[in-house]
């Protein structure tokens, strides 16, 4: 069964182009010209592979639409984009791009970029699914590998994905220290693309999340100079 890739693109000679290659690459391409069209498509098709996001959307920005996928699903997204500064590449990738292009590009180039992304996330899959999925000591978290979800105090928590991989790496390893290094290798795919600081605004975040449900209980530790660790019970 050919791997369907949705196509979020508002000019039609572009998406032409990557549809005509994908097809010759053995893919399946969906093409919507609009955020709205994409979504709808993207709600209608659970068997969408990857998304090629277009940045410069007429109805809303690439990068918003981008935000919004992300609190329901964690389908790969590559964005395109005609703007190469790199800041704009370190936000795609930290609001949850798998990778980035910028225009003008090779068609082909792209279909090389997503085989890659699709090869690194069918490892990942692979990986998980081999995995039980364990229960954090600390009895009042609970991390569900398969639905990639974290309960707190029997309360599901509302995570982006690298708040996820976060909690999730502290809450398997209760009363070890990780680094803020550590922690982006093991939550962020390019670790190198990043601050180390932007793990502080996450850690900030999920406690946030955290203590929405339990004020009276922090059991995310700060160590001054070292990093974080997770309390080893409650």
């Amino acid at each position: 069964m050919r791997r369907k890739i949705l196509i979020i693109e508002d000019e039609s000679s572009i998406a032409d182009n990557i549809s005509f290659v994908l097809e010759a690459e053995g893919f399946e391409p969906l093409w919507r010209a609009t955020a709205r069209e994409g979504k709808d498509a993207l709600n209608c098709n659970s068997d969408i592979s990857l998304i090629v996001l277009d940045v410069g959307l007429p109805d809303m920005n690439g990068m918003e639409l981008c935000k919004e996928i992300r609190k329901t699903a964690n389908v790969p997204i590559v964005f395109l984009t005609a703007r190469s500064d790199e800041i704009d590449k370190i936000v795609g990738l930290e609001i949850g791009a798998d990778d980035y292009v910028t225009k003008p590009f090779s068609p082909r180039e792209l279909a090389a970029r997503i085989k890659a992304v699709l090869r690194r996330t069918d490892t990942r899959s692979k990986i998980k699914d081999n995995q039980k999925t364990p229960k954090a000591p600390c009895h009042c978290l609970e991390v569900d590998n398969d639905k990639r979800c974290v309960f707190f105090c029997s309360e599901p928590l509302k995570l982006s994905r690298y708040e996820y991989e976060i909690l999730k790496t502290l809450a398997d390893n209760p009363g070890r220290i990780f680094s803020r290094k550590q922690l982006m290798e093991r939550a962020w795919e390019e670790p190198e693309t990043s601050m180390e600081r932007t793990v502080d605004t996450h850690v900030k975040t999920i406690r946030a999340k955290l203590k929405a449900i339990a004020p009276d209980r922090d059991i995310i530790l700060t160590h001054r100079g070292f990093g974080y660790s997770i309390t080893e019970s409650m």
